[in-house]
């Protein structure tokens, strides 16, 4: 028997990839990490759960106009981590992320936990050094350290805001923290209330962070730190189609936690939420 006779296949990369990383214009990669998950773990399982929800969506966007074969977006799997050592997890992240950039792509990762988010953006920051954040979420994120530890979920703003500059951070749908985080978010006015408030950074490189938890309980269950009185999904996808216009150069979509929703709901809007993100890369 040759080997052409074998299968059909079903795949297991997004619906829409491209197979050729040379001509892609954006690289999606999976971060199955939850190594300081501080209520209920299993983020790590997402990335894997949401490749295969792509294949329930329909890869034509009536709100972009837009299929995701014309995205040109490479699907590079999911990186293998050390199970228990933090560090190295965040260091082999930086490096592959440092890779993309240097190839002149943009990055589009898919968790995991948030502390994901700040290996990419410390590569990303090398890269363009004008670098702004938007940041959407529930929780502040902006705790000095959690029980001691400064590489944290609850802490990966707060890192972020030391290495691109507090006042280059925007924040949008957040309504849980601790007093001093709201202080700080005083301080340095990185909380968005309206469209308006992020017209300072149109002129920056923007990586795009959203935490699903920015979501209400009642539309998205499956997320590890669930917060009541969250944004609509509505809410969120009329964001994501606002920022169309800014210069976002990376992103990444975290926090789902897809065993705490049987329906698998909560993996069917994250995957959608992907879709809008490759929308607007």
């Amino acid at each position: 028997m040759s080997v052409n006779q074998l299968g059909p296949f079903l795949e297991r990369n997004w619906i829409g990839a491209t197979d050729d990383y040379e001509s892609a214009q954006i690289v999606m990669v999976g971060l199955p990490f939850d190594g300081t998950c501080s209520y209920r773990p299993g983020s790590r399982f997402a990335p894997e759960r949401l490749r295969l929800a792509s294949w329930g969506l329909e890869d034509y966007s009536p709100v972009y106009d837009k299929h995701l074969d014309d995205v040109k977006f490479y699907d590079a799997g999911e990186l293998e981590f050390p199970l228990g050592n933090t560090a190295k997890t965040l260091d082999v992240i930086e490096n592959n992320a440092r890779i993309i950039f240097q190839d002149n792509k943009k990055f589009l990762g898919i968790g995991g936990e948030h502390l994901v988010t700040l290996p990419v953006v410390k590569a990303c920051k090398e890269k363009f050094g004008n670098l702004a954040v938007i940041h959407f979420d529930a929780h502040t994120d902006l705790r000095q350290d959690y029980l001691g530890e400064k590489l944290s979920h609850a802490s990966v703003m707060r890192r972020i805001g030391e290495i691109v500059g507090f006042e280059n951070i925007r924040q949008i749908g957040i309504r849980s923290g601790l007093k001093e985080e709201f202080d700080l978010m005083k301080k340095y006015n990185t909380l968005v209330k309206n469209s308006s408030d992020l017209d300072a950074l149109r002129n920056k490189k923007i990586f795009l962070t959203i935490d699903v938890d920015v979501l209400d309980p009642s539309v998205l269950p499956g997320t590890g730190t669930p917060e009541p009185d969250g944004l609509m999904y509505r809410e969120l996808a009329e964001w994501i189609k606002f920022l169309i216009n800014f210069d976002i150069v990376g992103a990444d979509i975290v926090e789902l936690a897809p065993d705490y929703d049987k329906s698998e709901v909560s993996t069917a809007i994250v995957s959608k939420i992907v879709r809008d993100v490759l929308m607007i890369l």
